[in-house]
């Protein structure tokens, strides 16, 4: 059994959505992968686009715009719209630079991703950031998708992470 899987089965079982951008369902895929991934994965959204972002996954708008949608608070907004779209306890995003964008000031590729629970009525948010110098286009999404899923198993392992009731 994955790690993953035991995590999120252990008591109480918790349920996980997926939203995506650099990352263009390699997260999704990662985490199917696992037979019996059913019993917790609930399903997940590539959000490509800024209205889509907005649309789906409840972004906002303005800082969407001011960051071209690559910021630790977009990802967090993007992990807590998937557990609202999908009913799920707890929600995972990635959104990034998967080539340099000179353009909008990002020099070599980097992303950022966020784990969001919730926490009563409201939601508790980890994110953070991961860069990846000299990587293509294809091999960023590969890494950065592993970084993801690193942080999602690293915050289940932690006590705390039982208590998203």
């Amino acid at each position: 059994m994955s790690e993953l899987k035991a995590l999120m089965l252990a008591d109480p079982a918790l349920t996980l959505a997926v939203a995506e951008s650099l990352t263009s369902g390699h997260l999704q895929a990662r985490i199917g992968a696992v037979s019996g991934a059913s019993a917790y994965f609930l399903g997940g959204v590539t959000a490509y686009t800024l209205e889509q972002k907005v649309n789906l996954l409840g972004v906002d708008r303005a800082e969407a715009e001011r960051t071209n949608c690559v910021s630790a608070r977009v990802a967090e907004q993007m992990a807590r719209g998937a557990c609202v779209l999908f009913g799920s306890r707890l929600g995972v995003a990635t959104t990034g630079y998967a080539e340099p964008a000179p353009a909008f000031g990002a020099m070599v590729p980097h992303a950022f991703w966020a784990v969001a629970w919730r926490q009563g009525g409201d939601f508790g948010v980890l994110s953070g950031r991961a860069e990846f110098p000299g990587l293509g286009r294809v091999d960023v999404q590969k890494a950065m998708t592993e970084a993801a899923h690193a942080a999602l198993v690293g915050f289940l392992r932690e006590p705390a992470a039982r208590y998203t009731t």
